[in-house]
């Protein structure tokens, strides 16, 4: 095949790539984020590229205007290269730099300590234990491998050890070097305990290990001190894995058709980059850290470990793990200690990841009398009810609306989102994070503007606008937009707006979700009255306003006491098994005493679903302050 060379300015980066590569593929290749919310389908209309010098192929996209096609606009995913390019990237349609943990990121970081109703005796999954042990001699000439290893079982009070043969390599020279004073790095593998590495001297104190939620917009590390059990530091990247599609489906899809070799490349480029800032930031050598323990749904498992995940998407919907054993972290690609061990935390299901059996441990709601209902809101919405009986967890394909995408102003929650709309004084007003200057809107804010739309009476009960309600409701190519700025005191070139398309968007969203707890519930007799304790996890939790969730019938009209916000439980779930061996055992446990119910399996879900699909519902009594 023919190879070409593409030059992408202003980075002045250059990447050789066959003729008829996509040029959104060849950014990539080039290592630059670029917008890409519809992940290549030429939805979106942000991966905006200028070809300057070359020839290229393609359709012309509906999202560019006449002006900018004759200035060389292109849509990146929708144009392939024929020839040598020289191509400019414009500055609003580069990403925020997916490495740099800025106030853009911030939010995600769940950085505060937590405290637990359980108390847990501190025993981190990887402990280093010096010791000094007795020389050899004619009366005690045991071998150098069991010396070590009985040792070490007596000092953890376990009744084997197993060590590898690299280390067994090593081990003679190691002892006799260092005088018989060493430090082994044990490992908890399950059931068996490992010494994964012996040092001269010692060096208990330098144990580190990262924390990793990885979302599928955000990855979230920590960097944990595991003797102090102690969080040093936290960061957060945007997931590159989104040029591939902002949902979670369509990489999968991606991943079919070209492998997911480039899938797994970008995750772990991203959380080495992650694990190498933090180390850098707080002077800890990568051969000090021991351990990575990763929680995410079920599909970034598979991309992280490289597993084929074409049979979660197909009835019947069947994951190759969801309880993968801990591995080599070097065997992905991870840059810690060579020897250094991956604990991917078990799942559910292939629609219910280890980020919810992470965040029913760190909630404890497998401890309590009281019946609690988590909810953890996503493009994947997860739903569980339960308490130290019982619990049930099941998942709804809400799509990415409520977090931005699939909204033609949508965006991330980054600098100049939009993240919250009200009214006051009898006008409709927002907030934009970084209080910038509007570039679009994210998902709290999108629930917001919905919510204020509904209660102002310009749009009706199915998210129609209302006739000569208002006069920045204006119709473009036959949809009808209303402009949450006057174009004359708003900025011209960039306002913000929601369509009549948008806003089905998000009813359609709400109601997968509102109709799987619906459902749930009554399949185990019980109704939204029977719930004592309301958990919404995750970080777009944290900034969602409940009144305005009540108000389009996303959650249920409960007492607002009822409702608490848990932030990032995933890396709160995956940070208790990481310091307490205990958890790790539990969360293992609880993945077996999960039932999971699968919705598709549901005769009433579409009769539930088609309730929803109103604001905030056609049972408007379930909803009575709201109304």
């Amino acid at each position: 095949m023919e190879k070409i060379k593409i030059t992408f300015y202003p980075q002045d980066i250059t990447v050789s790539v066959e003729k008829g590569t996509p040029l959104l593929e060849a950014v990539s290749r080039a290592n630059i984020t670029i917008s890409n919310l519809c992940g290549g389908d030429g939805i979106c209309g942000r991966c905006k590229l200028i070809v300057k010098e070359g020839d290229v192929t393609g359709e012309i996209s509906v999202k560019l205007t006449r002006e900018e096609v004759k200035k060389g606009f292109v849509l990146a995913c929708m144009t392939k290269a024929v020839g040598d390019l020289v191509v400019e990237i414009p500055e609003e349609t580069l990403a925020k730099e997916k490495r740099k943990a800025d106030r853009d990121t911030e939010r995600f970081r769940s950085f505060e300590e937590i405290a637990y109703k359980k108390e847990y005796e501190p025993s981190p999954l990887i402990k280093k234990i010096y010791v000094e042990l007795d020389k050899p001699t004619i009366a005690n000439n045991t071998a150098d491998h069991e010396r070590l290893s009985e040792t070490i079982c007596k000092k953890l009070n376990v009744g084997s050890m197993q060590m590898g043969l690299k280390i067994i390599k090593t081990l003679p020279d190691i002892l006799r070097k260092n005088d018989f004073r060493v430090t082994a790095t044990v490992g908890l593998r399950r059931d068996v305990a490992e010494i994964m590495n012996v040092e001269g001297g010692n060096t208990e104190d330098r144990n580190f290990m990262v924390i990793i939620d990885i979302g599928t917009t955000t990855i979230v590390a920590h960097l944990v001190d595991a003797n102090a059990i102690k969080t040093l530091d936290a960061m957060a990247c945007f997931n590159s894995q989104g040029i591939h599609g902002r949902e979670v489906t369509r990489r999968m899809i991606s991943a079919e058709k070209k492998g997911n070799e480039e899938l797994q490349k970008l995750l772990i480029q991203d959380i080495n980059y992650l694990i190498t800032s933090l180390a850098d930031s707080n002077g800890v050598g990568l051969k000090d850290i021991t351990a990575v323990i990763c929680a995410g749904n079920t599909a970034m498992g598979h991309f992280l470990l490289g597993l084929p995940t074409e049979n979660i998407r197909r009835y019947p919907y069947v994951a190759a793990t969801v309880d993968p054993p801990p591995l080599r972290a070097a065997e992905v690609g991870i840059e810690i200690n060579p020897r250094g061990l991956l604990y991917s935390l078990p799942g559910i299901s292939g629609w219910v990841g280890s980020d919810i059996t992470a965040g029913i441990l760190s909630t404890e709601i497998h401890e309590m009398d009281q019946l609690s209902l988590l909810l953890d809101i996503g493009t994947n919405g997860e739903v569980i009810v339960g308490n130290k009986d019982w619990i049930v967890a099941c998942s709804a394909s809400a799509g990415p609306a409520l977090e931005g995408a699939s909204i033609e102003c949508g965006m991330r929650a980054e600098e100049g989102a939009i993240e919250s709309v009200f009214i006051d004084k009898g006008e409709i007003c927002y907030k934009t994070i970084g209080k910038t200057p509007p570039k679009g809107i994210c998902g709290s804010g999108i629930i917001d503007l919905v919510s204020v739309l509904l209660e102002k009476k310009i749009i009706n009960r199915s998210g129609s606008f209302i006739e000569n309600t208002y006069d920045r409701i204006i119709t473009e190519k036959g949809v009808k937009r209303y402009l949450l700025d006057d174009p004359v005191r708003g900025q011209k070139n960039n306002i913000i707006f929601i369509s009549e398309l948008d806003i089905e968007n998000v009813v359609v969203a709400k109601a997968a979700i509102f109709s799987a707890m619906k459902i749930l519930l009554k399949r185990l007799d019980l109704d939204f009255q029977s719930i004592d304790m309301f958990y919404i996890a995750g970080a777009f939790g944290n900034y969602l306003n409940i009144d305005s969730a009540i108000a389009i019938g996303l959650i249920p009209d409960l007492p607002r006491e009822k409702y608490r916000f848990v932030g990032n439980t995933s890396i709160k779930g995956a940070k208790l098994t990481a310091f307490y061996d205990e958890a790790f055992n539990k969360i293992v446990q609880l993945r077996q005493a999960i039932t999971y119910y699968d919705l598709m399996g549901a005769q009433d879900y579409v009769e539930e679903f088609q309730k929803a699909i109103f604001l905030p519902h056609t049972d408007i009594e379930l909803f009575q302050a709201s109304s």
